[in-house]
C-alpha cells in the first residue's frame, strides 16, 4: 500500500526529510519512554528491570547487583518495545482553517503520519483511535511497515463532524488498553480543561505515557481580525458578532493563559504538553519536541 496515495507529494518529502534530520534523536525518544530504575547510571542499564518470583536465576545481572545490591534481570527484546496509540479529535472544530492550507485535522494527520512512520522504523507496533462524541475508529497495533498505510488510508477517509465528548472518549479508550502504552493525542482540546485534565488522569493513573499535541489554527493564537466579525462556533453553528479590534487583546490574552494552564498542568502529572499552531511547518515542530523531550530524558 502506497503513502503517496494518502497524502501530498511535499508531504511526504517533509516526513522522510523528517526521518533523517531525527535519526539521531528518534531512538533516544522512543528508548526514553521505557521505564527504567537507573536513570543515575550509564545507559547500558536501561534494558534491566527488577527481578521477580519466577524468574530464571541465570537471568540476574550480577553487575547490577553489584552496584546496586538489588536483583535485576535483563529485558528480552518483546519486553522493550512500546505500543503507540495516536490518538485523533475527530469533532467539527478540527476541520477549521482561517488561510492554511491544511486544517488542524490535516496537520495532526501530518504529524500522525510522521510518528507513526518513526515508530515502525523502530519496530514499535502503533495504532490508531479516533474520536469526538465517543470512540469511533480503531485500528489494533501493529510493527509492520504497512501499518503506515493502513492508518493513512483510513484517517484520509475521514471527515471532522460531530462534537467532542473528550472525557468520555478517553474513559472509553482507557478501558481498552490492556497494557502500558503510549498514548499520542492530537486535539484542539476546545474543550471544558477540568474534564480534559480528569480524563487525562485517568490514563496515567493507569500507566501510561501520555503526550499531547494540541493543534490550533493560527488565527486561534494570534486573532488577526478587525473590525465588526461575525464569529462562529464550529461545532454549534451559534454565531455571534464582535468588534474585533476591542476584542483582540483579551482574546489573545485568554489563549495565553489556557495553553500555560493545560502546561503547568501536564508538566505536574507527567504528560508531555506540546503547543502547536497550524503556521508551524509540522516536522520542525516534531524535531524540536522530539529534541527537547531527549535532552530532558
Amino acid at each position: 500500500m502506497s503513502v503517496e496515495k494518502y497524502l501530498k507529494p511535499e508531504v511526504i518529502n517533509q516526513i522522510k526529510r523528517l526521518d533523517l534530520r531525527a535519526q539521531f534523536v528518534v531512538k533516544g525518544f522512543l528508548h526514553g519512554l521505557h521505564a527504567s530504575p537507573f536513570h543515575g547510571f550509564s545507559v547500558e542499564f536501561s534494558e534491566h528491570r527488577k527481578y521477580s518470583h519466577g524468574d530464571d536465576l541465570k537471568d540476574i545481572d550480577w553487575q547490577v547487583y553489584a552496584k546496586t545490591d538489588k536483583y535485576y534481570v535483563k529485558k528480552f527484546e518483546s519486553e522493550t518495545n512500546i505500543t503507540g496509540y495516536l490518538v485523533m479529535d475527530l469533532s467539527k472544530s478540527m476541520g477549521y482553517t482561517y488561510r492554511q492550507t491544511l486544517n488542524k485535522f490535516d496537520y495532526a494527520i501530518c504529524l500522525a503520519a510522521a510518528l507513526a512512520y518513526l515508530m515502525v522504523s523502530q519496530q514499535d507496533p502503533v495504532g490508531l483511535v479516533t474520536f469526538n462524541e465517543k470512540i469511533r475508529q480503531s485500528l489494533p497495533p501493529k510493527s509492520k511497515r504497512t501499518q503506515l498505510g493502513n492508518v493513512l488510508s483510513l484517517l484520509s477517509n475521514l471527515k471532522p463532524e460531530g462534537t467532542t465528548d473528550f472525557k468520555n472518549s478517553i474513559f472509553q479508550l482507557a478501558a481498552m488498553l490492556r497494557q502500558r502504552s503510549l498514548v499520542m493525542i492530537f486535539s484542539d482540546f476546545l474543550v471544558d480543561e477540568q474534564e480534559t485534565l480528569d480524563a487525562l488522569y485517568r490514563l496515567r493513573h493507569s500507566g501510561h505515557d501520555v503526550i499531547l499535541f494540541h493543534v490550533l489554527d493560527e488565527a486561534e493564537v494570534n486573532f488577526p481580525f478587525s473590525g465588526m466579525c461575525k464569529m462562529k462556533d464550529p461545532e454549534t453553528g451559534e454565531e455571534l458578532k464582535i468588534d474585533a479590534d476591542g476584542f483582540k487583546s483579551d482574546y489573545v490574552k485568554r489563549i495565553a493563559e489556557f495553553r500555560g494552564s493545560l502546561n503547568r498542568d501536564c508538566r505536574r502529572n507527567g504528560i508531555d504538553y506540546v503547543p502547536i499552531d497550524t503556521s508551524m511547518q509540522f516536522d520542525t515542530a516534531l524535531l524540536e519536541y522530539l529534541t527537547s523531550r531527549k535532552a530532558r530524558g
